[in-house]
């Protein structure tokens, strides 16, 4: 059985994910942003993440590199199973990254990557709406070709971003942030998965007691069932055999590169 984490980070099947509160992670991020400190990248870890991370070593890798936030009710089982108890707060970039930007008082400039040009564009004007006092710049829809990211990168150096959002879904944002992303591309640099879709309005949220309940993935698999069937009714029960599998035979019990 892997031995519990220390401080701030949880072994969840061999990737590390810091378990902070609410306002112990708006925090870290604040001091990430006003600070003269290294360029922080942050990605999520889900259920289905974590399935994609077991197969896929170049993802994995990636994660391996970058701070990991905790995402849903399926790590929060996993962290239950492996050390005995939840996270502190779920972190999911949907709810975590608007909160972040009301928290951020000072203006800043966001730059967006990622989505379908429609969605991008209406992401940016309610980002703009819920929050006027920061800059938001749409610097490429996610359809551009990633084995030549040159001018996105370059527009991206041009702006010289505070926080960079980029909504490729896992594992191509991941790797594709690993692999291009580097100072000057945003002094925080955030994979946000399908933010856009949901801050667009293109695809509705759960009411607020679904949430509560930790059943929005319920809720969206009823929404978008030919999409998500495989993810959840599929990806659930894989991913608990991982998580029971790692605390069985622990590091030897999972596939993938080192984290």
């Amino acid at each position: 059985m892997p031995a519990s984490s220390k401080g701030q980070h949880r072994d969840i099947m061999g990737i590390r994910v810091a378990a902070l509160g609410w306002c112990q992670a708006l925090d870290k991020l604040k001091a990430a942003l006003v600070g003269d400190g290294p360029q922080r990248i942050f990605n999520f870890l889900n259920a289905n993440n974590a399935n994609l991370a077991m197969r896929n070593p170049i993802y994995r890798q990636g994660l391996s590199k970058c701070e990991v936030l905790p995402d849903g009710f399926g790590v929060d089982i996993a962290s239950r199973a492996l050390h005995g108890t939840a996270f502190p707060a779920n972190l999911n970039g949907t709810d975590f990254i608007p909160a972040l930007l009301v928290h951020m008082e000072r203006p800043l400039k966001v730059a967006l990557i990622g989505g379908r040009p429609a969605v991008l564009d209406a992401a940016l004007a309610n980002f703009t709406a819920a929050t006027p006092w920061h800059e938001f710049i749409a610097v490429s829809d996610g359809f551009f070709d990633k084995t030549d990211s040159a001018r996105v990168l370059q527009d991206l150096s041009a702006i010289n971003p505070d926080i960079t959002l980029v909504g490729m879904g896992s594992p191509s944002q991941e790797i594709w942030i690993d692999a291009n992303i580097r100072p000057g591309h945003g002094r925080v640099v955030f994979g946000v998965g399908a933010l856009f879709d949901f801050v667009s309005g293109a695809v509705p949220r759960a009411p607020q007691t679904i949430r509560n309940l930790r059943l929005e993935w319920l809720w969206r698999l009823f929404h978008e069932p030919s999409r998500l069937w495989r993810r959840y009714i599929l990806g659930n029960p894989v991913f608990l055999f991982h998580v029971l599998r790692y605390k069985i035979l622990g590091a030897g019990g999972r596939s993938g590169v080192p984290a």
